[in-house]
């Protein structure tokens, strides 16, 4: 698995001129998928850790217990997954990574983690960009 495309869009993190703080590639989609059919409602929360501890994971939505010292950053729609799968992230990460732009992606390898994917034998990453000073504006950051 892997790739590059986008293959889910972020409902709440979009502003209305299609500036979002999320996205998944196309494996990470197809992953999700997966996952949602074995699983159920998913999401993802990501705690900004060392090692593992800053690749995000995924649970059955609701299995990971979020509280104020989370930040709820996108719910993404993934298609084929009926129900929008929520992205959190702490909020000591996130205001680290508030103006960089996030694609969830799929390589091979175990994670050390809970994660779902794990018996898959992939595991979720994140790829980064800073936002440009349009997306930034538009963002309110």
């Amino acid at each position: 698995m892997g790739g590059d495309g986008r293959g889910a869009t972020a409902q709440d993190a979009t502003d209305p001129e299609g500036t979002s703080r999320i996205a998944l590639t196309a494996a990470a989609t197809e992953l999700l998928r997966l996952l949602h059919g074995q699983h159920g409602p998913l999401m993802f929360h990501q705690s900004g850790g060392c090692c593992d501890g800053s690749a995000p994971m995924c649970y059955p939505a609701g299995e990971f217990r979020t509280g104020s010292s989370d930040v709820l950053l996108a719910r993404l729609a993934v298609e084929g997954v009926p129900e929008p799968v929520g992205f959190w992230m702490s909020a000591d990460q996130f205001a680290r990574w508030r103006h960089t732009h996030l694609t969830v992606d799929v390589v091979p390898g175990r994670g050390s983690g809970f994660s779902l994917e794990a018996p898959e034998g992939v595991r979720f990453l994140i790829r980064s960009r800073l936002f440009t000073d349009e997306e930034r504006a538009r963002l309110g950051d």
